[in-house]
């Protein structure tokens, strides 16, 4: 799902790999036991999305996202889990670690965020609800349904005695939909330590992908400012003694818009601009902010350099002087070929389900904290385990309740492949 989302599985609807099954009728038969689990625990996964829906925790929210670490913690502990909290690198965002030692060979991590892009009171005009196959919450589905299936997974695992891992993971950050500039590079740290790392995000809706999907890749994010120095003079008895700052950010902002169209891997949108501080006031400085979105290593840095090309051209106004800053956020996400392997795997347990479709999507607009996860490609990542919904950062965003079974099925079949069989691990 930082001001990147909208996000991940999407705004945009994702382009969709062929899928790499046969068909319903060559897939292997489920297994009944887990999957009778999984339907028995659909009515607590209900109530836990309730549970932490009804606890705003919007990324300013300090009381809200303490009670949603405390919330988390407590239903770690429950499960056996050794818990801490981690501290942030930057802010007070808190950090919920908690690790389970098991009796197998393999090292995996799961991933999601506590906090939600909505402010507190959202709840008054925008309730729980159910609608038919919609739950609707904010932050329900971006991503308490992500921690639903984590903490329910694990219940059910745990119910069967299920430890063939040699540790497994659990972070919950608080600073993902503000970037996670507290939580990225531990993310990063942590992920380096294990095998494999499941990120779980959401999948659209089926209402409007139609599939649902892993996700296999995101852009990277980056933070593109102009700035305008002019000279301020009477606006109304002496313009001409000016040099306007607004006038020359306007004419930047023309000159630079299609510039990242010439730097492969990267996108820019200018989406707000400042300048001026009275109306009978020339104004002597101007600034604008972009997002940038990136695929390519390095993108960020050779978009700063096109821009900077581009606005040393020429300008409008003379003695203006025009800046360029880019502050990088999110690296890209791109699965390796073990996070591939690991993705066709899951299409292979979804189709134990009568067939059911799983797409892998190449990639979208939005940025995850599976870049950081994967940013040194020791760990091999997946994105998306997280259940079918919609409306993320919206009005009335909702998760379909059809997708709790077997997404839950999904993770916990994932999480004995991974130990059976080492899908996805490096060669050793």
């Amino acid at each position: 799902m930082q001001p990147r989302l909208l996000r991940l599985a999407a705004v945009a609807v994702p382009l969709f790999m062929p899928f790499c099954l046969a068909g319903a009728a060559r897939a292997a038969a489920p297994d009944a036991a887990l999957l009778e689990a999984a339907r028995a625990a659909e009515p607590a996964v209900i109530v836990s999305l309730k549970d932490m829906v009804a606890i705003e925790s919007g990324s300013a929210n300090e009381a809200g996202l303490a009670a949603m670490a405390d919330y988390t913690e407590r239903r770690l502990a429950a499960l056996g889990a050794r818990t801490e909290r981690v501290a942030p690198a930057a802010g007070r965002s808190p950090i919920v670690k908690a690790t389970l030692s098991g009796s197998g060979t393999r090292r995996v991590m799961l991933i999601a965020h506590m906090d939600t892009v909505y402010p507190a009171g959202t709840l008054a005009t925008q309730p729980i609800r159910l609608d038919g196959n919609r739950l609707y919450g904010p932050g329900i589905a971006d991503d308490k349904g992500g921690i639903a299936v984590i903490l329910h997974a694990l219940e059910i695992l745990k119910a069967r005695g299920w430890r063939d891992y040699a540790q497994l993971t659990v972070l919950f950050n608080a600073d993902e939909e503000v970037g996670s500039t507290g939580s990225g590079d531990i993310i990063s740290r942590l992920a380096d330590e294990h095998d494999v790392v499941l990120s779980c995000e959401p999948t659209a809706a089926k209402a409007v992908v139609k599939t649902e999907a892993l996700l296999l890749g995101a852009s990277g994010t980056a933070t593109a400012t102009m700035e305008v120095k002019g000279r301020s003079a009477h606006a109304g008895a002496a313009p001409d003694r000016g040099r306007n700052a607004l006038l020359e950010l306007a004419y930047q902002l023309q000159q630079t818009r299609d510039v990242a169209k010439s730097v492969p891997g990267t996108q820019l949108n200018w989406t707000t601009a400042k300048a001026g501080e009275a109306r009978n006031q020339i104004p002597d400085r101007a600034s604008a902010i972009g997002d940038v979105r990136v695929t390519v290593a390095d993108g960020a840095a050779a978009l700063k350099t096109a821009l900077q090309n581009k606005v040393a051209e020429g300008r409008l106004v003379p003695d203006t002087e025009t800046t360029i800053a880019m502050e990088e956020g999110r690296p890209a996400f791109l699965a390796n070929e073990r996070g591939r392997a690991l993705a066709k795997r899951a299409q292979q347990i979804y189709a134990e389900l009568d067939g059911r479709p799983l797409a892998l999507a190449e990639g979208t607009g939005g940025g995850t904290d599976a870049g950081f996860a994967g940013r040194s490609g020791k760990a091999a990542v997946v994105e998306s385990f997280g259940l079918a919904g919609f409306g993320y950062h919206a009005r009335d965003e909702y998760i379909e309740i059809d997708s709790i079974v077997p997404r839950l099925y999904l993770m916990t079949r994932m999480l004995q492949e991974i130990g059976r069989e080492g899908v996805g691990a490096p060669q050793r």
